[in-house]
């Protein structure tokens, strides 16, 4: 195919972005495949001894399980917007920090605070990237009004969601998500990180 005599080529242009998504998409397949067992076992926080490796593991692969395919596609659909133009802007390095860091401190606050509270899934993530993207016109010395924006419509949703509707959404884990979204860009912003 081509356009105005130019081939078009497909661009993998965001390598941590594309390659999460289809990492979510393989452990759906898988949780399909073995009836709920891989998800229960490697891809969800829950109080397990401190003793099984495991434990850990989960910290990190939490973010990969998703309840079912509505689950999985609000989550990927939003990062598959929000998250390549971050890509971009800070570096696919940091980008996987972003979401190593969100995995672990949502699945660490789970694991301590609700130990009967199941959690999977990428909404903590899809809250950092959220958070972070208002940062993309941070300036030295001025908070955009964007970041004010997002940051009273999306945390306040969930403050009052949490509250009012009982529901089996993690409210904190999307607040926590967001809060360590906007303090890393918050921190790449000011040049602390290195893009690349």
């Amino acid at each position: 195919m081509s356009l105005n005599g130019k081939k078009l080529q497909l661009s993998f242009n965001s390598p941590i972005i594309l390659g999460f998504s289809i990492a979510c998409f393989a452990v759906l397949l898988l949780d399909k495949v073995t009836g709920g067992s891989s998800t229960n076992v490697l891809f969800s926080v829950y109080r397990a001894p401190l003793l099984n490796p495991l434990t850990y593991l989960r910290f990190f692969g939490h973010v990969l399980g998703h309840a079912g395919w509505e689950h999985f596609i609000s989550n990927i659909m939003m990062i598959l917007v929000v998250g390549p133009l971050l890509e971009e802007k800070y570096g696919s390095s940091n980008i996987l920090f972003v979401i190593m860091a969100t995995a672990l401190v949502t699945g660490i606050i789970n694991f301590i605070f609700f130990p009967h509270v199941q959690l999977l899934g990428a909404s903590g993530v899809v809250f950092a990237l959220i958070l972070l993207s208002s940062f993309t016109s941070f300036k030295e010395g001025k908070i955009p009004v964007t970041f004010i924006l997002v940051a009273i419509i999306y945390i306040g949703q969930q403050i009052y969601e949490g509250l009012f509707i009982q529901d089996n959404v993690s409210n904190l884990t999307h607040i926590v998500g967001g809060l360590v979204g906007s303090s890393l860009g918050f921190v790449m912003n000011k040049n602390k990180m290195n893009r690349y």
